[in-house]
This record gives C-alpha cells, sequence and structure tokens, in this order.
C-alpha cells in the first residue's frame, strides 16, 4: 500500500500601502526591484533582473549580469489586479526541476483607498516528497523565506507609489 503525505501549505499574509493594481504590479513587473538576488536565486552570476512573463504559460526565472538565466517556475495563472498562480519548480537542494511542481498562489485583496491585502499560499510541497518536502517548508517558512520576502515586497511597494 502507497504511504499519502500531505505537508502543510506556508500561507503568509501582509498589508500593502498601495491599490491593489499596483500591488499586483509591483509584485509582478516590479519583482527585480525587492526580490533579495544577493541570497535568494540559483543564478552562478550576480543577479540582475528577476521577470514573470506576464501571461498563462510565461516564464518565472532570474537573469544574471552577465546574461545567464536560472529558471524558478512558471506562470499557471495570470488574473490582474486580483490572482496570481506560480508554478515554483526549485528542489530541496534549490536545483530547478522541470518535472517537480509546487504552487504558489497570491492574492490582491482591495481593503480600503490605497490598501492592499496580499495572501499567499505555497502548497504541494509533498511532490518534492516526504524528506525533501520537509525541508523545503521549514526553508521558506523561515524568517528569510515567504514572510521576510513579502516585507521587502511590501516595504517597496508602500514607499514607490
Amino acid at each position: 500500500m502507497t504511504k499519502t503525505i500531505k505537508i502543510a501549505p506556508v500561507r503568509k499574509s501582509i498589508t500593502v500601502k498601495a491599490t491593489q493594481a499596483r500591488a499586483f504590479e509591483v509584485f509582478t513587473a516590479g519583482m527585480s526591484q525587492w526580490w533579495p538576488g544577493a541570497t535568494h536565486t540559483t543564478l552562478k552570476s550576480p543577479f540582475k533582473d528577476a521577470i514573470v512573463e506576464p501571461f498563462a504559460g510565461g516564464r518565472w526565472y532570474h537573469i544574471g549580469v552577465d546574461g545567464s538565466q536560472a529558471e524558478t517556475g512558471k506562470v499557471l495563472a495570470w488574473e490582474p489586479p486580483g490572482r496570481l498562480l506560480l508554478a515554483w519548480q526549485l528542489d530541496h537542494n534549490w536545483t530547478y526541476r522541470p518535472e517537480l511542481l509546487t504552487e504558489i498562489e497570491i492574492k490582491f485583496i482591495a481593503e480600503g483607498t490605497g490598501t492592499t491585502r496580499v495572501e499567499l499560499e505555497h502548497r504541494l510541497l509533498e511532490r518534492a516528497g516526504e524528506k525533501e518536502g520537509d525541508i523545503i517548508r521549514t526553508a521558506i517558512d523561515a524568517p528569510g523565506g515567504w514572510g521576510g520576502l513579502l516585507a521587502a515586497y511590501a516595504a517597496y511597494a508602500s514607499q514607490s507609489q
């Protein structure tokens, strides 16, 4: 009998001082401005840009100063300004694996004039395997994981109005 594993998703939420459309734009088209490329990339070259192509089926990747590219995943759903669904295709060693697909769903919820709540859920970590999925979950739920990334994003989005 095959053992079914389930790893709890990582859920984070933050309020951004930006309109819903601006919050979505900064998260996607502005990712290079807030993503910590010095520490959060698989590039061999120094980080230059983070790209999220603006359509379902698009790529999500980093570009190095030497022009090299490192895949992170792909865009599964592009629904501005309210929702983005990304495939995360990095394993527990932060190596791109095209056959691995965990999901990151980001919802942008307008809360009032110029304020948006951003809810992120990184799920289906069990697809990496029980041990490997637990390693990924621990890393992305740590202070330097999604919570820290969302804080950097919110700070940039709030000041870049």
